[in-house]
């Protein structure tokens, strides 16, 4: 059997070649270029230009009235909803924030060189507009249930204006496209990703632990958490969230501290980078397409992941959540992700030709510090790989639900069990 399975015709060669062929198609689809710039790319950064001007600026302006709202300011738990505007918050971070903050910053800043960093931030800054977009219209088409919980995202707010304007076969089959390549996402960057880079890092400071046993280990932890629901993930990502950014960023603080000198030689080369970039990242474009990938899939601005979570919010204003949600991009890309690359450029690591692996790559800018550096980031990468796969396990479940939805009113011709 395992002779089988080594070999190009057997079950795990098949099963690759499919895959492999999937995942051709789909990237000569999502990455068509357009004068040498990839349709997806162009298509979420012209996206979130176009609500920031439109919105007047609601990335600046809503700032202060975001950071009320998740203070709990206007909270009232009258309001339809299972968890608070600082739990969806903290949710949709924690599907954020993960190894695309470390290992996909490192890539970015190697494969464009340091000039991505500044269009990152950018398209970080303007992100914060579509996800303002997003998480209010998940609100407003959100679905409550009998029992009081909510079902929303991307696929209640694709199918029910369509339908409204008379395009019902076209809003149901967009929404459910949706939620496939959703649960695709659930499992693919979602979670396998996130398991295999955790595992480079853990096993880099640790060597010996088997793969298979590491990664038995990481799906019964996330088993135990999603099988409690919305409110364990909400009651688990509030405290993990704040706690594993805070001693990230402070780790990088000290790094960056600890090369006070060489910070005006980084912000140069940042700022030289992006507008003079070199051969190394394909010209100007090359470096302005490596810094806005980064941006998007690092804060899945206009992805309408987030906005699934956002949806369960306690309120009765969808204008507030979509407040809420636009601090994410700010703290996952502005702050996070631009840590991350400060780092790598101040150490000067991301010039290592031999290091083609982001987390390692990470790894090595933290042990110019100090030898026992990486322990903690490996911790980092660990609990950021954690919260990431159990917030995009619901994402996936939700989609799941949906599409069963859509099974049940064919089959039935019926959904009463939402009011």
């Amino acid at each position: 059997m395992a002779a089988e399975e080594d070999t190009p015709g057997g079950f795990v060669g098949a099963l690759d070649s499919v895959f492999s062929q999937l995942v051709d198609v789909l990237n000569r689809i999502l990455f068509f270029e357009i004068a040498g710039f990839p349709l997806i790319v162009l298509w979420l950064i012209c996206g979130s230009i176009f609500f920031t001007l439109r919105m007047g600026f609601i990335n600046i302006r809503g700032l202060k009235h975001a950071i009320d709202i998740v203070r709990g300011r206007y909270d009232d738990p009258n309001d339809d909803g299972e968890v608070s505007h600082f739990q969806a918050l903290a949710t949709a971070l924690s599907g954020t924030v993960g190894l695309g903050n470390i290992a996909g910053v490192a890539i970015a800043v190697q494969t464009g060189g340091p000039g991505a960093v500044l269009w990152m931030t950018l398209g970080g800054f303007f992100g914060m507009s579509s996800k303002f977009t997003e998480c209010s219209l998940s609100q407003k088409y959100r679905r409550v249930k009998a029992d009081g919980s909510v079902a929303g995202g991307p696929m209640y707010y694709i199918a029910r204006p369509l339908s409204d304007k008379g395009l019902r076969p076209v809003g149901k089959g967009l929404a459910g496209l949706f939620a496939i390549l959703c649960i695709g996402a659930s499992f693919g960057g979602g979670n396998m990703f996130q398991s295999n880079q955790a595992y480079a890092a853990v096993s880099n400071v640790v060597p010996g632990i088997p793969s298979w046993i590491f990664g038995i280990v990481v799906a019964a932890i996330v088993g135990i958490v999603i099988i409690g629901g919305l409110s364990r993930i909400a009651s688990i990502t509030g405290s993990l969230v704040p706690l594993m950014a805070v001693v990230y960023i402070l780790s990088c603080l000290w790094i960056i501290l600890s090369n006070f000198t060489e910070i005006p030689g980084a912000i140069a080369t940042i700022f030289t980078g992006a507008f003079s970039p070199q051969a190394i990242g394909g010209g100007f474009l090359g470096v302005l397409i490596q810094g806005i990938r980064r941006s998007a899939f690092s804060n899945e601005a206009g992805v309408g992941s987030a906005a699934i979570a956002h949806s369960a919010a306690r309120t009765d204003e969808p204008l507030r959540e979509g407040l809420v949600a636009l601090l994410e991009p700010l703290i996952d890309t502005i702050i996070i992700c631009n840590m991350t690359a400060l780092v790598i450029v101040i150490t000067g690591t991301y010039q290592d030709s031999s290091i083609d692996d982001g987390v390692l790559l990470t790894t090595a800018s933290f042990a110019t510090v100090a030898e026992w550096f990486p322990v903690i980031l490996a911790i980092a990468v660990a609990l950021f790989a954690f919260s990431t796969m159990i917030s995009w396990s619901y994402y996936g479940e939700r989609a799941w639900e949906y599409l069963y939805r859509i099974y049940e009113a064919s089959e039935f011709g019926a959904n009463a069990y939402l009011r």
